[in-house]
């Protein structure tokens, strides 16, 4: 399933919002992106038009299952990636950067190969 890189944007920043404050309003992802009221209004028409969110009557945003899996998808990518420049002696500051860059166009076959090759190494170093 290929979607935009906006909409992967926009749904990991929900679900990280989520995990944090409980509860998420559009306002909470202007906040966090640092976009504008507009826009992130937009897109959280184009989200539930699509079947990736829910907005309840309060303005509560949730994740369909559909958009929750895209969602843990690529906050698993970013993170894996972060971890994976770090370990190859990026900073931290960079590595971030990148990551968000790469987690959108690398091709599902590299990462499964860069995060198996990344977990093996993380076992066999905490093994020695």
């Amino acid at each position: 399933m290929r979607i935009l890189k906006s909409a992967e944007d926009y749904l990991e920043t929900i679900f990280i919002l989520k995990k944090q404050l409980g509860e998420v309003r559009s306002i909470d992802v202007v906040n966090h992106l640092k976009f504008s009221k507009p826009s992130v209004s937009i897109a959280m028409k184009t989200l539930r038009e699509n079947d990736y969110i829910i907005v309840n009557s309060l303005g509560y945003i949730s994740l369909t299952e559909k958009g929750l899996e895209i969602a843990v998808r690529v906050s698993e990518k970013h993170h894996v990636l972060i971890q994976f420049l770090m370990a190859l002696g990026v900073s931290e500051e960079s590595a971030k950067e990148d990551a968000c860059k790469i987690e959108h166009d690398i091709s599902e076959e590299s990462y499964a190969k860069l995060k198996s090759y990344y977990m093996t190494h993380l076992i066999e170093k905490a093994s020695h």
